[in-house]
């Protein structure tokens, strides 16, 4: 559903310096931010360059903690349950690692787990934490019959990702919400490519734990993210690393924990990106993530349809429903070839390796694709240059002699 008009998205695109410049099919990677966060991070350096650090964050401190109330009302959670990272590995890494499993535990993951969540669960695997994966179906849907067989009294963590780093599908976090708070299993998402695209609401979802970053859909600076824990299961994870804004009462013989979710944090951060990430995610607030989500499954659909008609192209996207991450190949031609030669004529797109998402990639027998993802700046004129483009890629016989001039 095209439910921008022509006007609102001009505006979009004036907002965006870098929509002049350069045709950006790479918001999966890292977005392009509105002009307006850009100044808030530049404004806020300059600040603190000529007032002193700690002298411009107190002076700040009530915009700096609005951030925390934006996220809260992005995700549908209460203020006391955000906590601020600078990086989605970071929130999820320290949320996994803050549980406590014991030899004979069981965690159930999907099959599109990013490389970096793998890495937590092989070392989880060596203590002797079996790793249970359910395969999505034949038609790139997960099976949630098989999730509920999967489930017994050793199981104690269901870990999934929404969106994937390298596929168009989409888990149904809902309805898998919905098993685990049926059996009372511990429940967490990774929410990296879902937030600023896709809305979220953590009641609905019924999680327990989501992570995410701002670099992406929410189109906030590098460096940013956030980890949200329910209240009633922020004692059941251990800070993993801690200082004085964990805790208070300290002393040899002890201290006191905070009591909301920023005992998962430190003190030491950007706090110009911070406020880059409260005026990304406020700027999304402001246009809508219900219409955002419906202005990129629009130009997705539209993508994949004109890939459709492209010979030698195929798009690798399967499931029921599918995100604004469109991946592809161009038969005969190395896709990190095909993604070069679109970056040098001005369309961002990214290489997807097998290492990012490597059970679903060899389960697919898929070495790399490439991935075009689509955001609500972009246009239908760009999607058809994109799509030039690849027609004459596809139609060389080596990618060496295409587009030369």
């Amino acid at each position: 559903m095209n439910n921008i008009s022509n006007e609102e998205l001009n505006k979009y695109r004036n907002d965006t310096s870098g929509c002049s410049g350069v045709v950006h099919f790479n918001n999966a990677g890292a977005s392009l931010p509105p002009d307006v966060v850009i100044d808030t991070v530049v404004a806020y350096l300059k600040e603190e360059a000529t007032y002193g650090g700690y002298e411009t964050e107190y002076k700040n401190i009530a915009r700096i903690e609005d951030t925390y109330r934006l996220i809260a009302e992005l995700i549908g959670a209460g203020k006391d349950e955000v906590a601020i990272f600078e990086n989605a590995s970071a929130a999820w890494g320290t949320a996994f690692k803050g549980l406590t499993f014991e030899p004979g535990d069981e965690i159930i993951t999907c099959e599109m787990e990013y490389v970096t969540n793998l890495i937590g669960l092989s070392d989880v695997r060596k203590k002797g934490v079996k790793v249970v994966v359910i395969n999505n179906d034949e038609f790139g849907n997960f099976p949630l019959a098989e999730l509920v067989d999967a489930i017994n009294p050793r199981t104690k963590l269901i870990l999934v990702t929404h969106i994937p780093s390298s596929g168009g599908g989409i888990l149904p976090i809902n309805e898998i919400g919905k098993i685990a708070a049926r059996y009372g299993v511990l429940y967490m998402v990774d929410a990296c490519q879902t937030a600023g695209q896709y809305p979220i609401d953590v009641k609905a979802i019924q999680c327990d734990i989501l992570s995410a970053t701002g670099r992406k859909y929410l189109r906030a600076p590098r460096g940013t993210g956030f980890l949200f824990v329910k209240k009633s299961v922020q004692d059941r994870l251990s800070p993993i690393l801690m200082d004085f804004l964990a805790a208070s009462n300290v002393s040899l013989d002890g201290y006191t924990l905070r009591s909301d979710a920023r005992r998962f944090e430190l003190y030491e951060k950007s706090r110009a990106l911070t406020l880059g990430l409260g005026k990304a995610v406020e700027y999304a607030l402001n246009i809508g993530v219900d219409r955002i989500w419906q202005r990129v499954q629009y130009l997705a659909d539209l993508t994949r349809s004109e890939f459709s008609s492209i010979p030698g192209v195929t798009v690798h996207d399967i499931g029921s429903e599918k995100c604004g991450i469109v991946t592809f190949s161009v038969a005969g031609i190395d896709s990190m070839l095909v993604r070069n030669k679109l970056v040098e004529h001005g369309i961002n797109v990214s290489f997807g390796g097998a290492q990012a998402t490597p059970i679903y990639m060899e389960k697919h027998q898929l070495q790399g694709i490439v991935r075009a993802s689509l955001h609500y700046y972009n246009t239908e004129n760009e999607i058809y240059s994109m799509c030039s483009l690849l027609k004459q890629i596809a139609k060389s016989d080596s990618t060496a002699s295409v587009l030369t001039e």
